[in-house]
C-alpha cells in the first residue's frame, strides 16, 4: 500500500491545515433546523424534576436566555414522557418557541409517546432495547445477527413514529454504556461506541428515516476525539453524512469541567466537526450555554485565516492516542511527560517565596525546598536574573543575548529566535531554546535541523488558525524523522474565561495526538499562578499528565437523586489530595455503572436518600445512608491502600 492510500485511510476531516466545516445534511427541529449550512447550535439539559411542570419551563427559559437553542428534558417514564406535552403547552403560552428534546435511556414505550410530542428524541443504543448487564458473553455470528434482528423489531415503531410526526432522533453512544453484544466483538473502544450507533442507524436507513443527529460522548478526552473522528470515516465510507452533536460526558463543575470540554469538543471543532454542542457540567444548566458559546464563537470568521500548506501524507493516526517519537534533553521528550514552562518574565523574583505562587516553597530553618505536584519545570526569566539559587530540578531560561552578558552558562539555558540562533549557531550551548514559527521551516532550514542534536525547538504562531499550523509543524518535523523534543507556546490578550477556552482547545488538540513535549502559556493580565494551573489542568483534561484527583461528575438532571453540586464540593474537599485517582459522582442509577467509564471509585445515587458505592464498575456496597456515605467511600479507597494524607503546603 502507498503512502497516499495511507493518508487516505486516515482522513476524518475536509483538510487538516484549511479550515471547513464538516458537510453535513439538514435536520429540521422544529423552526431551527441544525446541519447543513447552519451555525454551530447550542444546547443543555433542565435538572428540574419533569413532572413539575412550572419548574421545568421556568428554567427552560433561563436556559433558553442564557443561549440555548434546543432544551432536553428526561423522560425515564411515561408520566415524564406524558407531561411534556404540558410543558410544551406552558411555553408556547409564554410565548417560548424553543424545539425540546426528550432523553429516552430504557423505556421504548416513552420514546414513542414522546415523539408525537416533542422536536426530537435521544436514545441511547447501549441502553435502548439493547442488552447491558456488564457481563462477559461470547456470541457466534448467528447469535449476533438475531439480537440485531432483535433490536430491529423493538426499535422500528420508533422510527415509524418519528416519520409520521416529523420528529428528529439523536442516536447517542455512551463510552461506558456499551451492550454487552457489542463489548463481546469490539471491547470498551471508539470503535464499538461507533459500531454500536450504526447498527441503530442503518436500520433508520432501511426505513428510510434520516432525520437523525449522532453522538460518541465520554469522559475520557482521547476516547471522545477518536469516536468521533472514526465516525466520520465510517460514515463517509457508507455515504452518510449526518449531523453531530458534541460533549464530553460528565466533565465535571468549574474549571476543570470547562477545562476539559474545551479540550474534547475544542479538537473536533478546530477540524470542522460538529453540528450542536452540550457542554455538560455539575452546574446550574444556564451555566453550560455561555462555554458552549465561547467555544463555537471562534469558527464564526475561521475561514479567512492566512493559508497552511496541505498536509500530503499524515504521519499520525488520529483514531489511536501515539505520542510522537522524540529524543530525550533535559528531562524533556523522551519518555517523559509533557513539561510545564511558567513565565515570571513580567513580575518580580526577588526572594525564594516569590515562587510560591508556582508551587515552589521554601523552608528556610531547613533550607529545603517543597513543591506541589502541579509546580512547572521550568521558568523563563526573559531578561531579569535570578538573585537566589532555584530548587533542584527546576530550570531557568533567559533571553539569549541576556544570557550570554550576564555570563549565566550553568545558572540557566539561552532562549533564541530561529534567526539569532542562525547567525550565533557557532556559538549557542547545548540544550538551548529555539523558538520558530511555520515560516522558518523552510526546506533549507529544515534539513539543518535534521542535523541539530541539541536544541528544544518551541513552535509558536500567530495564525487564527493556530492549532492547524503547530500541527502542521509537527508533520514536517515526523515526515522528515526530525526527532527534536518540541514546547508548544502560545500567547493570548483575552480574559480568564476566554482564556481557558481557548488555551486548552489550542494545546489540548495537540496532546490528544501526542504532540508536544512541553506547554508554555501566555496571557496578558493573568497571573502566573493562574496560567500556571490551568496548564496542568490542560494536561490533565489530555490525559498526558496526572497531577490531582479526577472527578467524572454528571450534570443533574431530573433524574438526580441528591444535591449534585454540594455532593461533589464535599466530596472533593476530602479527596482532592488524591492524586491520579478518579471518582465518579453519578445522580441516579442511569448514569451510574456504565457512563462512570474508567472512574477508579463510583457514588452513585440508588434511591431517595441512598447510596450506592463502586469499585470500578462493581458494586461494593448498596443502600449507603447520605450522610454516611462520603465517609464510606473515604473507607473503601483506604481498604484499596490508594488513600494518603493530604500534605498542606502553607504559602
Amino acid at each position: 500500500m502507498n503512502t497516499k492510500n495511507i493518508s487516505e485511510l486516515k482522513k476524518y476531516c475536509a483538510s487538516l491545515t484549511r479550515y471547513s466545516r464538516y458537510k453535513t445534511r439538514e435536520v429540521k427541529l422544529g423552526d431551527l433546523p441544525l446541519g447543513g449550512s447552519n451555525p454551530i447550535r447550542i444546547q443543555s439539559m433542565t435538572t428540574t424534576d419533569t413532572m413539575n411542570t412550572i419548574a421545568t419551563v421556568e428554567q427552560t427559559i433561563r436556559m433558553v436566555h442564557a443561549g440555548c437553542e434546543y432544551v432536553r428534558i428526561t423522560a425515564p417514564s411515561m408520566n415524564e414522557a406524558q407531561n411534556l406535552a404540558e410543558i410544551k403547552k406552558e411555553l408556547r403560552k409564554r410565548g417560548y418557541n424553543v424545539p425540546l428534546i426528550a432523553d429516552i435511556h430504557f423505556t421504548p414505550n416513552a420514546a414513542e409517546l414522546a415523539a408525537r410530542i416533542v422536536e426530537k428524541v435521544r436514545v441511547n443504543p447501549g441502553n435502548y432495547v439493547d442488552k447491558k448487564k456488564f457481563e462477559l458473553i461470547e456470541y457466534t455470528d448467528a447469535e449476533y445477527e438475531e439480537e440485531i434482528d432483535r433490536i430491529r423489531e423493538k426499535f422500528t415503531p420508533l422510527i415509524k413514529i418519528c416519520k409520521e410526526y416529523g420528529t428528529a432522533m439523536r442516536i447517542g453512544t455512551n463510552h461506558g454504556s456499551l451492550s454487552d453484544r457489542i463489548m463481546s466483538r469490539y471491547g470498551d473502544t471508539p470503535l464499538g461506541m461507533v459500531e454500536s450507533a450504526l447498527e441503530f442507524l442503518r436500520i433508520c436507513r432501511d426505513n428510510d428515516y434520516h432525520q437523525i443527529v449522532l453522538s460518541m460522548k465520554a469522559s475520557n478526552t482521547q476516547v471522545m476525539v477518536q469516536a468521533y473522528r472514526l465516525l466520520v470515516q465510517k460514515m463517509e465510507e457508507e455515504g452518510m453524512n449526518y449531523p453531530l452533536h458534541l460533549g464530553v460526558t460528565e466533565a465535571g463543575d468549574g474549571e476543570d469541567g470547562r477545562i476539559k470540554s474545551a479540550v474534547g469538543i475544542g479538537a473536533l471543532l478546530e477540524d470542522g466537526i460538529g453540528d450542536t454542542i452540550r457542554v455538560s457540567l455539575t452546574e446550574e444548566p444556564e451555566f453550560e450555554a455561555p462555554v458552549a458559546i465561547s467555544l463555537a464563537a471562534r469558527y464564526t470568521e475561521r475561514t479567512s485565516h492566512p493559508a497552511i500548506k496541505e498536509v500530503k501524507v499524515n504521519p499520525i493516526d488520529p483514531f489511536v492516542y501515539t505520542r510522537r517519537s522524540s529524543d530525550e534533553m533535559m528531562g524533556i521528550g523522551g519518555t517523559n511527560v509533557p513539561r510545564v514552562v511558567a513565565d515570571l518574565s513580567a513580575v518580580s523574583v526577588a526572594a525564594p517565596n516569590d515562587l510560591n505562587q508556582i508551587g515552589y516553597y521554601y523552608d528556610e530553618p531547613t533550607d529545603k525546598w517543597n513543591m506541589l505536584d502541579s509546580a512547572p519545570d521550568f521558568i523563563y526569566m526573559g531578561k531579569n536574573k535570578l538573585p537566589f539559587d532555584i530548587p533542584n530540578g527546576l530550570r531557568a531560561i533567559y533571553d539569549a543575548k541576556f544570557w550570554m552578558e550576564q555570563n549565566l552558562f550553568g545558572k540557566g539555558h539561552p532562549y533564541y529566535t530561529f534567526a539569532e540562533y542562525i547567525s550565533d549557531r557557532e556559538n549557542a550551548p547545548l540544550f538551548s531554546f529555539v523558538e520558530m514559527n511555520i515560516h522558518d521551516l523552510t526546506e533549507n532550514n529544515l534539513k539543518l535541523l535534521k542535523q541539530e542534536t541539541s536544541i528544544i525547538p518551541v513552535f509558536v504562531t500567530d495564525n487564527p488558525h493556530g492549532m492547524a499550523e503547530q500541527r502542521r509543524m509537527f508533520v514536517d518535523f515526523m515526515n522528515l524523522g526530525i526527532n527534536a523534543p518540541v514546547i508548544v507556546r502560545r500567547g493570548y490578550e483575552v480574559d480568564d474565561e476566554t482564556f481557558r477556552i481557548h488555551s486548552s482547545t489550542d494545546t489540548g488538540a495537540l496532546l490528544i495526538d501526542g504532540l508536544g513535549d512541553g506547554i508554555w502559556l501566555n496571557c496578558a493580565g493573568l497571573s502566573p499562578k493562574d496560567i500556571n494551573r490551568i496548564t496542568f489542568g490542560i494536561l490533565q483534561a489530555a490525559r498526558v499528565r496526572i497531577s490531582k484527583t479526577e472527578y467524572i461528575a454528571c450534570p443533574s438532571c431530573g433524574r438526580t437523586l441528591f444535591d449534585l453540586v454540594e455532593t461533589t464540593d464535599r466530596i472533593r474537599k476530602r479527596t482532592e489530595h488524591l492524586k491520579g485517582v478518579k471518582i465518579a459522582i453519578m445522580g441516579c442509577i442511569v448514569n451510574g455503572p456504565g457512563e462512570m467509564a474508567d472512574a477508579d471509585y463510583g457514588y452513585v445515587g440508588s434511591g431517595p436518600g441512598k447510596i450506592t458505592l463502586y469499585r470500578g464498575k462493581n458494586i461494593v456496597k448498596r443502600n449507603v445512608n447520605t450522610e454516611n456515605a462520603v465517609d464510606e467511600l473515604i473507607e473503601l479507597i483506604q481498604e484499596d491502600g490508594n488513600w494518603v494524607e493530604s500534605k498542606i503546603i502553607s504559602g
